[in-house]
């Protein structure tokens, strides 16, 4: 499904808007960087860009969640980073000018705004602000991606739970029962954690009996952040 802003101008708009990256970027500017951006509605497993490919557009995730994938010398396939609605995607090729580095493939359904380009590369090159937000952008990933390398040794518990943590701090919305976040395929949290599937699985478990997380079909809530974070002490 295709929809280019206008035939839903004011609900697209809202959504666009609402992106955290827009954020404190005058209102003339919004309107002028949006014009051309397509909303596209995908399905789960879906590839959205792949390794090598060369950047037409920019992502804005409106809705749903999607995957950030590489492969290792090996072939295995490595989930590098998790991503949703509010998060952008495929920013750096069209700024560096090189083909993309990684595959993007959502996790369930998801509704995607494309930014052609050369919209985005003017709005950073033009709007101080928004190189003020890439760059917030770029370091929140960078420290999430060193906060898990130093916990390569840690136990496995530690690591499940801190992959928990940091998918409750990017993703994560507070309800009155807690933090809520996808409830991955067990397979995803193995990519990002680096541990065997059926690892993750028992430590799932261990965590569920003890009352530090309750899971529902598609939903992992975490009722206190703090009891999670005092495992990895």
């Amino acid at each position: 499904m295709v929809e280019r802003l206008g035939s839903r101008e004011t609900n697209t708009n809202e959504l666009i808007r609402s992106a955290p990256f827009f954020e404190g970027i005058p209102e003339a500017t919004v309107e002028k960087a949006i014009a051309h951006v397509v909303v596209r509605s995908h399905p789960s497993n879906q590839v959205i860009l792949l390794e090598n490919d060369w950047g037409s557009s920019v992502y804005f995730i409106l809705d749903g969640w999607v995957k950030i994938r590489t492969y290792n010398l090996d072939g295995k396939e490595v989930t590098l980073n998790i991503i949703g609605k509010g998060e952008l995607f495929g920013e750096m090729a069209p700024l560096e000018e090189v083909p993309r580095s990684t595959d993007v493939i959502t996790l369930a359904p998801t509704l995607i705004g494309n930014m052609p380009a050369q919209d985005f590369v003017q709005l950073i090159h033009t709007e101080p602000m928004a190189g003020i937000r890439l760059a917030q952008l770029m370091a929140r990933r960078l420290r999430q991606v060193n906060r898990r390398l130093r916990l390569r040794e840690s136990d496995s518990t530690s690591r499940v739970a801190d992959i928990l943590l940091f998918l409750a701090d990017g993703q994560g919305k507070r309800t009155t029962e807690g933090v809520e976040i996808p409830n991955l395929p067990h397979r995803e949290l193995s990519s990002l954690s680096g541990l065997a599937r059926e690892t993750v699985t028992r430590v799932l478990s261990k965590l569920e009996k003890k009352g530090l997380i309750v899971r529902d079909r598609d939903i992992l809530c975490i009722p206190e952040l703090h009891a999670l974070e005092r495992l990895m002490v």
